[in-house]
């Protein structure tokens, strides 16, 4: 089904809103679209969103699977525009949210689907779950210039660090359950990433309610979507592997002269697999086993 706009959406696709978990893909450029649209529907998201501008192309099959809307991608605060006005529309719901080229994670995603994994995270009564965004990219740039590759993709097995979330509202004390997390290319090429930036945490899986507000960075206006966990024990956490920064990190004229190769002697090949993840510490199973 094609919109020509997000308002049209919201008022001939109602129904689109009515059950989820529903996954928001914005497609910034064409690279990996169709991967990024594959990976959700077999993750089992019971709609998936497109956000596109009409030179993104698609299968027929894809076409006919998920929900176009034409976007403007590019404006200011595209995603979170998008994002807030679907919080909005649908009370109850829980969204998800990304970009081309990122897919997501979350334990034994291989066995379980992700209407199974809210379930459970709502019986635990939490509304919202934190993704960390871990850097994909091929290591060899003359073969892959763009830094994309399924098929050789490596990540930084370690290098990831976590610092208190300052409460500007409250002296500055650390908020409660809250961390700012760093890592990956934004941290070893942290000179060519703005500040704001820099940080690989996101919350991209929550149940929409009434007057939620999603922010420019990623956090959303009640403080309790933007903890780890609850205050008893751990929660589940999931893991949005994301060629966005390794791309951005080579078209960028700022940046693409001065990278030849994004490998070291800590990176190592992604298998596509949750264990991998949770074995590198970058996934949380909580309480769900």
């Amino acid at each position: 089904m094609k919109y020509p706009s997000l308002d049209q959406f919201l008022k001939d696709g109602k129904a689109v809103l009515a059950k989820g978990p529903v996954a928001i893909v914005m497609a910034e450029d064409d690279i990996e679209v169709d991967t990024t649209l594959r990976h959700n529907i077999a993750a089992g998201f019971t709609h998936t969103l497109l956000l596109a501008d009409d030179g993104i192309t698609l299968p027929a099959q894809l076409e006919d699977q998920v929900h176009r809307i034409r976007y403007n991608v590019h404006e200011d605060s595209a995603i979170v525009t998008a994002v807030n006005r679907l919080i909005e529309a649908a009370p109850g719901l829980w969204l998800y949210y990304c970009f081309n080229a990122e897919y997501l994670f979350y334990p034994f995603c291989e066995t379980r689907n992700i209407r199974e994994m809210v379930t459970f995270h709502g019986e635990e009564h939490r509304d919202a779950m934190l993704s960390y965004v871990i850097d994909l990219y091929a290591r060899d740039l003359n073969l892959f210039p763009n830094a994309v590759s399924l098929e050789q993709a490596y990540l930084d097995r370690s290098g990831y660090y976590a610092l208190g979330r300052a409460d500007a509202a409250n002296h500055n004390h650390p908020k409660e359950r809250q961390l700012d997390f760093f890592g990956g290319l934004r941290w070893r090429f942290e000179e060519h990433i703005p500040a704001p930036r820099r940080k690989i945490d996101r919350i991209a899986l929550f149940r929409a309610k009434p007057g939620l507000i999603l922010r420019p960075d990623f956090t959303f206006s009640d403080e309790e979507y933007n903890t780890y966990a609850c205050p008893w024990h751990h929660n589940l956490t999931t893991a949005i592997v994301s060629f966005r920064t390794a791309k951005a990190l080579r078209t960028n004229a700022g940046s693409m002269f001065d990278i030849q190769n994004f490998g070291w002697h800590n990176s190592t090949a992604f298998e596509w697999h949750s264990q991998q993840l949770m074995d590198l510490g970058l996934m949380e199973p909580g309480q769900w086993f």
